[in-house]
C-alpha cells in the first residue's frame, strides 16, 4: 500500500469538496493534524475512518485504499490487490492477537489467580496442621491445581476467542 498515493488522493478529494483540513476533521470528528498525518502519508486512516472518508468523498473505499479513480475494469483487479496488501500488512496476525487477549486477560484477572493459590495454600497448611499424611497433602494439593488451571485456563482461551474472532453482525 502506497500511504503518500493514498494520502495525497485525500488531500485532492478534500480540495475538490472545497474543505480545509480543520473543516474536514470537524465532519469526521478528528483533528485537523490527523487528516494532515493522512495527507502526507504519515498513517493510514482505520478502517471506520475509510468508510466515513468513501461516504464525504462519493468514491468506494477501494478507490481510496488504491489511491485513485478506478474505471470499472481496473475496480476488481485492484479490490483484489487492495485486499491482499492490507491482509499482509494487517497490524496483527492471529498469534499475536492471541498472545495479547491472553495478556489482557491474566492482568485482568490477576487477583482471582492469586486467591486460588492463596486458598490452595491455607487448605495445604490446615491439612499439615491436621495431621493429615504429606502424601495425601500433596496429592489434595495437586488435584487442586490442576483443577484451578483448567477452570481458569478455560475460562481465558473462551475469552481469548470471543475477542479475536468476534461475531459478525
Amino acid at each position: 500500500m502506497d500511504l503518500i498515493r493514498i494520502g495525497s488522493f485525500l488531500a485532492e478529494l478534500r480540495r475538490e469538496k472545497g474543505l480545509t483540513q480543520q473543516a474536514l476533521g470537524e465532519r469526521l470528528g478528528v483533528t485537523n493534524k490527523t487528516v494532515s498525518r493522512w495527507e502526507t502519508g504519515c498513517y493510514l486512516p482505520d478502517v471506520e475512518m475509510l468508510t466515513l472518508l468513501s461516504r464525504e468523498f462519493g468514491v468506494s473505499i477501494n478507490e481510496l485504499v488504491a489511491g485513485e479513480r478506478l474505471a470499472a475494469e481496473k475496480f476488481k483487479e485492484a479490490a483484489d490487490t487492495n485486499l491482499t496488501e492490507a491482509l499482509d500488512h494487517s497490524a496483527f496476525t492471529l498469534k499475536e492477537k492471541q498472545a495479547f487477549f491472553k495478556k489482557k486477560w491474566r492482568r485482568e484477572h490477576r487477583s482471582t489467580i492469586i486467591l486460588c493459590t492463596a486458598a490452595q495454600l491455607v487448605l495445604m497448611i490446615v491439612l499439615r496442621i491436621r495431621h493429615v499424611e504429606p502424601g495425601l497433602c500433596g496429592t489434595v494439593g495437586g488435584m487442586l491445581a490442576i483443577l484451578y488451571y483448567a477452570v481458569l485456563n478455560n475460562r481465558m482461551m473462551a475469552y481469548v476467542e470471543r475477542n479475536t474472532f468476534p461475531p459478525v453482525r
